[in-house]
């Protein structure tokens, strides 16, 4: 396996210093990747611990969930914001500042008392991953192109989702010397700032192929073409999180009570991720023409899940529809950035940041209104699974009309 999830090697296609620093460099990259997926999960064993703290402040049964949820709103809503300051001020410079920052916010509450501290705190945790999550894609961009940039993208998916499990364990562990200790995890960044400053570069668009335009002869940026890819994307981030936030409910409406089930679950499912983008950059064609496929392979997990009348089922379905999800994010990425010039780079990525975040900030709250509708949460998985096959199929009969198109010679 790890020759399958080594860095790839810097080519002639990289950025022409990556061959120096390749390897800390992509390093370096993917653990700044990690760090939104960290503000998501390393406090959540902790919520029972930190909601009996402050179970004398008044709402706090409401605000202490939120405390782990608003950076993902805060990024989603920043996020292209984000992307005009790294396309104005330069990627680098950004995200050693974002990172600095995004260490000394997030262990705020170890000396902070207040609970409304505590949350302003989170807002501007939000706000620093907004610009790391921007910066960091936006330099794989700059820095590779081709295959070499969809293996790194691919890479950047599967260090998530693995960072993912392994940050709950963490936090979880942490956890047992008190609510406040896994917020001590939040100091990585100082450990990460002064590297990225030493080692990442400053790219150069002509490293990547891309011709320096005159002042006069900019274009605007193409709101257009990115306008499907990123309405797509805020589908697939709920296709994406849909596992990973409801496998625990789902294993408990089936009588499912033990920690260990539960965690294995998940850890099955997050492997399933991994080895879905594994096959994503061993795969040949073009991204975007796999996308019925994948859609209609996360469709199929969603309805095993949905029909499933015993625990072991439902663990296959989510199996199932993870190895779909794990194509699914790297090819969305592959698709926005192919559409963008290095000029754009940094606020199409930024919109698509927003994009994927929009969809995992509003993903619990449609399975709820769904399971509202419905009665039960396995139908509301259902009728996601509805909506992923019928995804599949439009986007199946869209190429092929495409195609049609082209035969006949029409301009397109």
């Amino acid at each position: 396996m790890s020759r399958s999830v080594s860095l790839p090697a810097p080519t002639d296609k990289t950025h022409p210093s990556a061959a120096n620093a390749g390897p800390l460099r992509a390093t370096l990259l993917m653990a700044g990747s990690c760090l939104p997926v960290l503000g998501a999960v390393l406090i959540a064993p902790v919520l029972p611990k930190m909601q009996e703290h402050f179970d004398a402040v008044p709402g706090a049964k409401t605000l202490v969930p939120v405390v782990l949820t608003i950076p993902a709103l805060a990024l989603a809503l920043l996020a292209p914001f984000a992307g005009v300051i790294v396309d104005r001020l330069g990627r680098v410079r950004l995200l050693v500042w974002a990172t600095a920052l995004y260490a000394l916010l997030g262990t705020a509450p170890l000396w902070l008392d207040s609970l409304d501290a505590i949350l302003v705190s989170r807002v501007l945790v939000g706000i620093t991953e907004a610009a790391i999550m921007t910066c960091c894609t936006t330099l794989i961009g700059d820095y590779y192109t081709g295959s070499v940039r969809d293996r790194y993208l691919a890479l950047q998916t599967m260090c998530a989702s693995v960072s993912a499990t392994a940050f709950f364990v963490i936090g979880g562990a942490a956890g047992s010397a008190g609510w406040r200790a896994p917020f001590w995890v939040y100091a990585i960044g100082l450990l990460l700032a002064p590297a990225m400053a030493a080692t990442l570069s400053k790219p150069r668009p002509e490293s990547a192929g891309v011709p320096q335009e005159p002042a006069a002869e900019k274009k605007p940026f193409p709101v257009r073409r990115l306008a499907g890819i990123c309405t797509l994307t805020v589908f697939g981030a709920m296709v994406f999180y849909t596992v990973p936030v409801e496998m625990s409910y789902l294993l408990d409406d089936l009588g499912v009570k033990s920690t260990g089930v539960i965690g294995l679950a998940t850890a099955l499912a997050s492997a399933a991720t991994v080895a879905g983008s594994i096959a994503f950059t061993k795969l040949a064609g073009n991204p975007a023409g796999r996308l019925p496929l994948v859609f209609a392979l996360c469709a199929a997990g969603f309805v095993v899940i949905a029909l499933a009348s015993s625990p072991l089922v439902v663990i296959a379905g989510a199996v199932l529809n993870c190895l779909g999800t794990g194509i699914l994010l790297p090819s969305l990425l592959t698709i926005a950035m192919s559409r963008l010039d290095y000029a754009d780079r940094g606020r199409g990525t930024g919109l698509w940041t927003a994009a994927f975040f929009a969809g995992e900030f509003v993903c619990p709250l449609v399975l709820i209104a769904l399971e509202s509708a419905t009665g039960s949460l396995a139908h509301a998985v259902g009728l996601l699974g509805l909506a992923s096959a019928l995804t599949a199929g439009g986007l199946l009969l869209g190429r092929r009309r495409l195609a049609t198109r082209l035969s006949e010679g029409e301009a397109v």
